[in-house]
């Protein structure tokens, strides 16, 4: 399975003559020591695969009688400890994880909840449901529903169903009606039909989608995001925006929530760790050319001048590279 969270465009791949018990070992020495041996801990765990990191977690589990989350944690502290937890926790959970924390406490951050569930694929989110039930004996829709409301909490859980198409097939006569559907529910009407836009852009593919979009353009006039903004309002709009911009080109939509992330006083590292950890083998190079398009800069400069530390030396191993 997981196979599911490995793309071809990552900057992390396997390590080749990878043993997992050398590497629980060697781990193992870098926790145990007098101080930590950040060095080898980050080496390690940047240049493995998360499937190979899985095997290392079950390895020092069985030699040692631990959880490897729980000596990192009980050893590190702050963003350092964080990312690196990050990095031994299983994708679908590591995700299940950061939607509990986006709805946690007072107030949403409606922004993290977006990004995950515009970004992944159905089976993805399929498997983050279920790890989100496994380890919060809660499912993701119930806590959805009564943290959000209104059209956005319908959209929402259109998209934690994990039913967008995923085939890579374009049914033009199909992209010419929905184009209609939407031209019919926003601009051509007065008031705005929400439900229409909620079920065309959280169930289409995203090839299905560009190709609408173009159609939408020839009937309205008007680019869809335009119409969006007119129509819509509020987090719904906002969510509506993400799924466009993702069905255009996703490593854009990403490099500028990082763009956002870096920019300005104070690092987000919430959306920083996330999506560095959780690209990191699918589509980061992707990202970093998408970046270095909009900001004229590197992603890897960006972090070097944002961060520091161990901390900042394990982001960039996973960015892999000055571009």
């Amino acid at each position: 399975m997981a196979s599911l969270w490995v793309g071809n465009r990552g900057t992390v791949r396997d390590y080749p003559g990878f043993s997992p018990s050398v590497d629980a070992e060697a781990i193992r020495k870098a926790i145990r020591g007098i101080g930590t041996d950040e060095k080898t801990l980050i080496s390690i765990l940047t240049e493995r695969s998360s499937a190979q990191r899985q095997l290392i977690v079950k390895e020092y589990e069985t030699a040692y009688g631990k959880k490897l989350k729980d000596d990192l944690k009980g050893d590190l502290s702050g963003h350092f400890e964080h990312l690196m937890v990050a990095l031994v926790t299983p994708p679908a959970v590591f995700d299940a994880k950061q939607l509990k924390k986006s709805m946690k406490g007072t107030g949403t951050n409606e922004d993290a909840l977006i990004e995950i569930l515009t970004t992944r694929t159905s089976r993805q989110v399929k498997e983050i449901s279920q790890a989100y039930y496994t380890v919060y004996k809660k499912s993701l829709g119930d806590d959805i529903s009564s943290e959000t409301s209104g059209d956005f909490r319908k959209a929402l859980l259109t998209l934690a169903d994990g039913r967008r198409d995923e085939s890579l097939k374009v049914d033009e006569q199909l992209a010419v009606k929905d184009a209609q559907v939407l031209y019919n529910a926003g601009e051509n009407r007065w008031g705005t039909d929400e439900d229409k836009f909620t079920e065309i852009l959280c169930l289409r593919s995203f090839p299905q989608l560009k190709r609408t979009f173009d159609e939408y353009r020839n009937i309205s006039h008007k680019d869809i995001e335009d119409s969006i903004k007119g129509e819509l309002s509020g987090h719904f709009e906002d969510l509506l925006l993400a799924i466009v911009h993702c069905a255009r080109n996703t490593s854009a939509f990403l490099a500028e929530r990082l763009h956002q992330a870096l920019k300005g006083a104070g690092t987000d590292e919430f959306t920083l760790n996330r999506i560095m950890v959780s690209r990191s083998e699918i589509d980061l190079l992707d990202i970093r050319a998408e970046f270095k398009k909009r900001c004229g800069y590197s992603l890897y400069s960006a972090i070097q001048s944002d961060t520091s530390g161990d901390y900042g030396t394990t982001l960039l191993k996973l960015c892999g590279g000055d571009d």
